[in-house]
């Protein structure tokens, strides 16, 4: 398998993480670091089976948890990503990666289309996902990606509950999903306003709010 190459912060945060679990333990449980070996390597799925493993001696272990739940994340398996970042939050409520992760995961489950999901299981977890990526705001709105993927969320719920289905269409919340995708958009080119790929998600997100009057 070809190594994907994670981004630095990302990379510190793993290694920062293990280390002090590892200063904290005595004895290191293996798993976890060929676990940490693969995940930094971008080996996901290799990764998942030896974090795996060292369940459930680490079940407690916020930090073998994390790396468990992005790698799920990375091997494409939301479900388990948005259930193992849910544990990581129980035991550490202040850790904004979790909730950025668990947003992004319940932000693909709801968009998925080759699923039987109902469109009120894809609606709860769209506002789940603005939820979770609310919450890592308040503790961080100094990171644009943050503003950017609960953009995101907002768009793709303003375009399920803008669809015309009896008992579910609902323009108000439509409406006012993509008025708050706009503005977490505008938060982004306030930071850079050379984004263009931020530009160009505004407009489509003005021509969706438009449409509704349609």
């Amino acid at each position: 398998m070809k190594s994907i190459k994670l981004v630095p912060f990302v990379l510190l945060l793993l290694i920062t993480l293990t280390g002090n679990s590892q200063d904290q333990k005595k004895e290191e449980n293996p798993y976890v670091t060929l676990g940490q070996k693969a995940v930094i390597d971008g080996n996901f799925k290799v990764a998942v089976s030896h974090l795996e493993k060292s369940l459930p001696k680490e079940n407690s272990n916020a930090d073998v948890l994390y790396m468990l739940g992005y790698s799920y994340y990375h091997s494409g398996d939301y479900a388990k990503a948005v259930s193992t970042f849910g544990q990581v939050v129980s035991l550490r409520p202040a850790m904004i990666a979790a909730y950025y992760f668990r947003g992004k995961a319940r932000s693909q489950i709801a968009v998925q289309m080759n699923t039987n999901l109902a469109n009120a299981e894809r609606e709860k977890l769209l506002l789940a996902a603005i939820k979770d990526f609310t919450k890592s705001i308040e503790l961080n709105s100094e990171d644009p990606k943050l503003f950017q993927n609960r953009a995101i969320a907002y768009r793709d719920l303003g375009i399920l509950k803008g669809q015309k289905i009896p008992k579910f269409y609902d323009k108000a919340l439509a409406a006012q999903s993509f008025t708050s995708c706009i503005a977490d958009l505008q938060r982004v080119l306030d930071t850079n306003p050379a984004r263009k790929d931020i530009v160009d998600e505004m407009k489509k997100a003005k021509v969706y709010k438009t449409n509704l009057d349609n």
